[in-house]
């Protein structure tokens, strides 16, 4: 069975296209706000995210841009109230693979969601650094000829190092793009796991490349 994420703050909304989707044979969850959207994703990922914002909210806009953040690609359909051709514009242009009118009839909606449904998502990508490999299909990592294990904590921390290497990144940055930006712990933690994948990565002797910024954050650089 598929599964749909549905991001709605408004309850009535989000009942109703919950119930018709399900209806229709999907698995579907509803979140409250993006920020728990976004976490839910990050722990188990859908096959369609179905984001349902006011055509004024810039929210919608912002969150776009933060799924497209995350180390999983998920279709995206905008649902919205009469939404004007300049706000389609925008949605797309911000990341939206499509975009529906909520006043149409729900067949309308549902035909659109098969049609992303049924589209291939790009290939996960496998990025590389020095002598550092990184799939995110498999989650392996490589370090030379050397394969090494890391939670999937972990796992995310170090892609978001190596997609943005030798680029400085703050211990908030990595506190929304890793954990998201409903985590309210210290951010000591992100310490903690950065000097845990510095350990595997550095296991067998092999050069630092995490490195420390003082007072700015972390950067993925070859010494």
């Amino acid at each position: 069975m598929q599964h749909i994420l549905l991001i709605d703050d408004s309850p009535p909304d989000a009942q109703s296209l919950r119930r018709d989707f399900a209806a229709a044979g999907y698995s579907v969850d509803v979140a409250g706000s993006g920020d728990i959207g976004l976490a839910a994703i990050r722990k188990h990922p859908p096959n369609l995210v179905i984001l349902d914002r006011p055509q004024a909210d810039m929210e919608g806009v912002r969150l776009l841009q933060q799924l497209h953040d995350t180390v999983v690609h998920v279709p995206v359909l905008l649902v919205g109230h009469d939404p004007t051709p300049t706000d389609q514009v925008r949605w797309l242009d911000s990341g939206a693979d499509d975009c529906v009118a909520l006043s149409l009839p729900f067949e309308v909606v549902l035909a659109r969601a098969r049609a992303l449904l049924r589209r291939r998502p790009p290939p996960p990508q496998r990025l590389t650094y020095a002598d550092l490999v990184i799939d995110a299909a498999t989650y392996m990592v490589c370090r030379g000829q050397r394969q090494i294990v890391l939670t999937s904590l972990e796992f995310r921390l170090l892609y978001e190092f190596v997609r943005h290497a030798e680029q400085i990144l703050s211990k908030p940055q990595l506190r929304d793009r890793v954990w998201g930006t409903d985590f309210d712990g210290s951010l000591n933690v992100i310490e903690v796991y950065v000097k845990q994948v510095r350990q595997k990565l550095e296991a067998a002797g092999e050069p630092r490349l995490i490195h420390t910024i003082r007072g700015a954050g972390y950067i993925l650089r070859a010494s």
